[in-house]
C-alpha cells in the first residue's frame, strides 16, 4: 500500500541536491563564528509552576520546547531534553530538569524532525492522562513506541481537549526520520484557546466581560509563506511563539526556517500583541549564531517600529505570566 505524502501550500518544494548540500558544507568550513555568547539560565520558579491552576505561563525550556501552563493544564512542545542532537552537542542546559517538570498533560507534537520529535523525552514525560497532539501520518509511529493516547490532527482541524480548544495550522516544511518515510507525515503549528470563546457577560446592565486567557500560537517550524496572514485572519492571536534561527545560509534554508526578519514579519502577519523567539542557541543545526540571530531580530524589530515590550526574550527557565487577552508582565 503506498504512503500518503504530504506537501507544503502551493506545493513548495524544500528538497536539495547533493551538489547543494556539498556547497553548504565547502561554505561552513570557510566561515569563522563567534559562539562566545550563551543563552542564559534563569532559575525556574518550580514552587510556583508545581502549584499553579490558573495563571497561563509559559516557560521556555529550549530550542522549540515550552512548558506551557493553560487552563489549568500542563503542556509540553515539541520535548527535546538530549544532550547531543546526531554530532552538535546542545549548548545550553534545560530550562527545567525533565525530572522536574510538573506532571504534563498534553504534549504537542509540531513535525518528525529529531530535534522535534525526541521519543526518550517524551518517555521522561509521558504518563497515564497523558494526550500526546501530533500531525497526520505520525499516530500510528506513537503507538508503536507506546503512546497509546495519541491524538492525529490535519491542517486546519479544531478539537476540544481536556477544556482547551485545539487548533492544527499549516506550516511551510517538510519530514523525515528514515530514507524511506520523506513527508509521510504533516508538519505544522497550534493555536491555543479556551473552549468558551466568547465573552460573555457577567452583568448583562453593567456591560463588564469576562476575562479570557490569551490565545497562544506555537509556530513550530517554517519558512516564510502566506499561510501566517491566514492563520491570523482566522484566529485572534495574542501570544506567538517564533522561531527566529537555523537560517545560514538563507540559499540553502529560505523554503524551511525563516530567518529573524521573516520571523518578525510573520508576527506581524498573525497579529499578535506579543512574540516569543525560539529555535535559536540550543542546537548548532546551521550557520547562524545566537547573538547574530537576535541581533537582526532586535533589528528587524526597531525597522517595523514595534515596542521593545512586545517581544520578550526569555533565558532558559525563564517564566512568562501572561495575563488575559495578552497583556505581559
Amino acid at each position: 500500500m503506498a504512503k500518503t505524502r504530504y506537501n507544503n501550500i502551493d506545493n513548495v518544494s524544500t528538497d536539495k541536491t547533493l551538489k547543494e548540500f556539498r556547497q553548504w558544507r565547502d561554505e561552513r568550513r570557510r566561515k569563522k563564528k563567534d559562539y562566545s555568547f550563551v543563552v542564559p539560565n534563569v532559575p525556574p520558579k518550580l514552587s510556583y509552576l508545581k502549584d499553579n491552576k490558573l495563571d497561563t505561563t509559559i516557560t521556555w525550556i529550549g530550542h522549540s520546547t515550552f512548558f506551557l501552563q493553560y487552563e489549568g493544564l500542563n503542556i509540553i512542545t515539541d520535548p527535546i531534553w538530549a544532550r547531543r542532537l546526531g554530532f552538535e552537542k546542545r549548548l545550553g542546559e534545560p530550562g527545567i530538569p525533565a525530572s522536574e517538570v510538573p506532571p504534563i498533560d498534553l504534549i504537542l507534537i509540531s513535525h518528525s524532525h529529531y530535534d522535534h520529535l525526541h521519543i526518550a523525552s517524551i518517555r521522561k514525560l509521558y504518563r497515564t492522562g497523558t494526550t500526546i497532539v501530533v500531525p497526520a501520518g505520525l499516530k500510528r509511529k506513537m503507538l508503536r513506541k507506546g503512546f497509546h493516547n495519541c491524538v492525529e490532527m490535519q491542517w486546519w482541524q479544531e478539537i476540544t481537549l481536556q477544556g482547551i480548544k485545539l487548533a492544527f495550522v499549516p506550516t511551510q516544511h517538510w519530514t523525515r526520520r528514515t530514507p524511506f518515510d520523506t513527508n509521510t507525515s504533516h508538519w505544522g503549528g497550534f493555536v491555543l484557546q479556551p473552549s468558551h470563546l466568547e465573552n460573555n457577560p457577567i452583568d448583562e446592565g453593567s456591560g463588564e466581560k469576562q476575562m479570557l486567557p490569551p490565545n497562544l500560537y506555537f509556530a513550530g517550524d517554517s519558512g516564510y509563506f502566506p499561510g501566517f496572514k491566514e492563520i491570523g485572519s482566522r484566529y485572534k492571536v495574542d501570544v506567538a511563539l517564533m522561531p527566529i534561527g537555523a537560517y545560514e545560509p538563507e540559499w540553502f534554508m529560505t523554503s524551511q526556517h525563516v530567518n529573524p526578519e521573516e520571523a518578525l514579519q510573520a508576527f506581524i502577519d498573525v497579529g499578535a500583541e506579543t512574540m516569543i523567539p525560539m529555535h535559536y542557541g540550543t542546537f548548532r543545526l546551521a550557520d547562524d549564531t545566537a547573538r547574530e540571530a537576535l541581533d537582526r531580530m532586535e533589528g528587524a524589530r526597531a525597522a517595523h517600529g514595534i515596542s521593545e515590550e512586545r517581544i520578550q526574550t526569555l533565558g532558559y527557565g525563564e517564566t512568562l505570566v501572561v495575563h488575559p487577552r495578552g497583556a505581559c508582565f
